[in-house]
């Protein structure tokens, strides 16, 4: 008896050692076919109602990610890109980076569309900043930053831009008046003083470069930063630019999302690169193979779900960057904590 209780104490710390050492499992759980025309972009989740809003180049599927089902479908977009959510206003936002660039706003509860801001072409990025009560949003073909408040005249003009000193991809805020900027083209990140209206430092990617998923832990003062080329997940503190690590990941990253102790970094080769914490550093915990495409992500902060719009493709012809998409596959890919 002494031995078997001494056994089973020992296995109980062994694995209570390996719980600290490991992070979270995670695996597909579901493919949900939602079909329809259009490419995609980003994918935001409203956690308070599991509704994904995505963006589908001319228009924006609005799913509930509990049942599949297609609740919205909001039209009138050249070219979608991301949507930034303001539940207390009942407000949503879409950019659409086609021609001369505008910024949609809807109604969340019925998806009507209440009017248009006038923007700049390639109009991308796109977020609210609850704590200081702004959408922020990103012109990559301009290089500015563009900050109002979410009860703007729906079709009323933007306060000036901040001038970014590069080409933007995506955005974080820290909730105390600082925002940060993919500058893809410069292999930077731009720390932005939004009272002030102005870039105050500049920051280095390296060992990454063209950096474009963007995810901030608040709590750690930390950035998760997807970059293309070098192909890496860099960790960046906020307090000084500094780079913390790195770990490598596929082709093709577009997003990037962190959950506790661990970061995600979604890759358009078919890979969801998961890093995990260990001892002051991130290691890559599991590399979950994902159907093609499947760049970006959203998650659902209540229940802990990751989710990836993708769609079945045409064999890539010679010379081809990217292949064409069958008709009517769209489909979102959830990814859960494995039991």
């Amino acid at each position: 008896m002494r031995i078997t209780t001494a056994s089973v104490f020992v296995s109980a710390l062994m694995l209570a050692g390996s719980l600290a050492v490991h992070g979270q499992k995670w695996e597909v759980t579901r493919t949900m076919h939602i079909g329809g025309e259009g490419g995609w972009d980003y994918v935001t989740v409203d956690a308070s109602t599991h509704r994904l809003f995505v963006t589908r180049s001319t228009h924006t599927q609005v799913i509930d990610a509990d049942s599949g089902k297609v609740l919205g479908d909001i039209p009138g977009q050249k070219r979608s890109h991301g949507v930034a959510l303001v539940p207390s206003l009942n407000r949503g936002f879409i950019t659409d980076g086609g021609g001369s660039g505008q910024i949609i706003v809807f109604d969340l509860k019925t998806y009507a569309v209440l009017g248009h801001l006038a923007t700049m072409p390639d109009s991308d990025g796109i977020i609210y900043d609850k704590s200081q009560n702004l959408i922020l949003a990103v012109s990559g073909d301009e290089g500015k930053l563009m900050a109002f408040p979410p009860n703007i005249d729906p079709n009323g003009k933007i306060p000036a831009a901040i001038d970014l000193g590069g080409s933007p991809e995506f955005l974080a805020a820290d909730g105390s008046g600082k925002a940060y900027v993919n500058l893809e083209d410069k292999d930077l990140v731009a720390e932005v003083d939004l009272h002030a209206g102005k870039v105050i430092a500049r920051w280095p990617v390296a060992p990454g470069g063209h950096p474009v998923g963007m995810a901030l832990d608040r709590k750690t003062h930390r950035l998760f930063l997807g970059c293309r080329n070098p192909q890496k997940l860099v960790i960046m503190s906020t307090e000084d630019g500094k780079v913390l690590g790195s770990v490598d990941i596929g082709a093709g990253v577009d997003a990037t999302r962190v959950e506790g102790r661990q970061a995600f970094a979604s890759c358009g080769d078919g890979k969801l690169i998961v890093a995990t914490e260990k001892s002051g550093s991130y290691e890559v915990e599991q590399t979950i193979t994902t159907p093609r495409g499947a760049r970006t992500m959203g998650l659902d902060a209540a229940t802990h779900k990751l989710y990836l719009p993708t769609a079945e493709f045409e064999p890539a012809a010679a010379g081809q960057r990217r292949p064409q998409m069958k008709p009517d596959t769209f489909m979102i890919v959830e990814v859960s904590p494995a039991r």
